[in-house]
């Protein structure tokens, strides 16, 4: 075991755990940062996608030792009040049904736009293609996506 200091949400951590222990365990099991999803554990369906210098990754396979000094953010660090236009459009799309997957599909979305404010139709869908949900709301997330996008202008 070897101590972790994390930068996380604009806070100071430590955990002390494995290095090759998963970001995701990290930040639920040590830190109690509940909202990243675990869903499949292979880094296939997106649901514990995170913010590590501003890049999406998939914690449940990203190791904490790999973190480094990187800042990560997950989903309670993209704003206090819920009012992140991302969050916004999905609200008012009306996107959730089940939620489950969301926090992953808004990191994924928030990383996009911050890269590429103002992204094509085919850019979003090749970035949100990495994500599953179960309930099917494609067509609701690529909406809110590009909603997100066309209010920031």
């Amino acid at each position: 075991m070897a101590t972790y200091k994390l930068q996380i949400n604009g806070r100071s951590y430590e955990a002390d755990v494995e290095a090759d222990t998963p970001l995701l365990w990290v930040l639920r099991d040590n830190l109690g940062l509940v909202g990243t999803k675990y869903g499949c554990g292979i880094a296939q369906c997106g649901a514990c996608t995170v913010h590590v210098n501003g890049d999406a990754v998939r914690s449940c396979v990203y190791p904490v030792s790999a973190v480094g000094t990187s800042k990560v953010t997950t989903i309670e660090g993209l704003s206090e009040n819920g009012d992140h236009p991302v969050q916004l459009a999905w609200n008012e799309v009306d996107v959730a049904q089940c939620g489950y997957c969301q926090a992953g599909q808004i990191m994924a979305a928030t990383a996009l736009l911050n890269k590429n404010p103002n992204p094509t139709q085919e850019e979003i869908d090749n970035t949100m293609n990495g994500n599953i949900c179960r309930c099917g709301t494609y067509h609701r997330i690529r909406e809110a996506v590009a909603l997100a996008a066309n209010k920031s202008k």
